[in-house]
């Protein structure tokens, strides 16, 4: 801004700009305003957990091993399996029980991932719930 200093006689010139300081302090209220009452981002997945301790099992599960040989060879508790279709036979009938077996799999550690993955795939397809990965710690280096 710039003073105006008449040394003379006469009317002082009018002023024309325009004050824009209460402009900015209604800004900056605004905008802490605005920041204050926005919530805060949590991301967190909100999981609904069961509450106290679960009843004791009444009796052991029973548990069917499929081994995956490093060739693709899928064995059903030991017995070597001829086909896929055998497999999701054995796999069918373990999810149509009651209650289900742990399917625990077990896979060598040079096998290919796709045969580990179609073992998976067909278990999850026929409704196979009680299914687990066994022997993992072969595969820490």
């Amino acid at each position: 801004m710039a003073m105006n200093l008449n040394s003379g006689g006469g009317d002082p010139e009018v002023m024309m700009d325009i004050n824009t300081t209460p402009l900015i302090d209604v800004m900056l209220v605004l905008l802490v305003m605005l920041i204050i009452t926005i919530p805060i981002q949590l991301h967190t997945v909100n999981l609904n957990l069961p509450a106290g301790n679960p009843p004791p099992p009444t009796k052991e599960p029973m548990v069917v091993t499929v081994d995956i040989d490093f060739d693709g060879t899928v064995l059903w508790n030991g017995e070597t399996l001829p086909d896929r279709a055998t497999l999701e036979k054995k796999l069918a009938q373990a999810a149509a029980q009651p209650d289900q077996p742990e399917v625990h799999i077990r896979p060598n550690r040079l096998v290919e991932y796709k045969s580990v993955a179609a073992v998976l795939a067909s278990a999850q397809r026929l409704g196979v719930t009680r299914l687990g990965m066994v022997g993992n710690e072969q595969f820490v280096k």
